[in-house]
């Protein structure tokens, strides 16, 4: 987990895209997208998907793996 939050903060500050696995609605996803905002004590990222350029907000504990790109 902490080793996910420092690549989500080094793509935040390099604004470098990434790929992000997460859980939602029962199903792992899969996006490339960038990070627009990471809140480590309240649990919560905020990414813009490369697809329809929309902003998702997820909880860090939802997140799978995340890696540059």
């Amino acid at each position: 987990m902490e080793q996910m939050n420092f690549t989500l903060i080094e793509a935040l500050h390099t604004n470098k895209q990434v790929y992000l696995t997460y859980y939602k609605r029962r199903q792992c996803i899969t996006e490339t997208g960038y990070i627009q905002f990471v809140d480590s004590l309240g649990d919560l990222f905020i990414f813009i998907d490369d697809v329809f350029e929309l902003k998702n907000k997820l909880r860090l504990s939802e997140l799978i793996d995340v890696r540059l790109a």
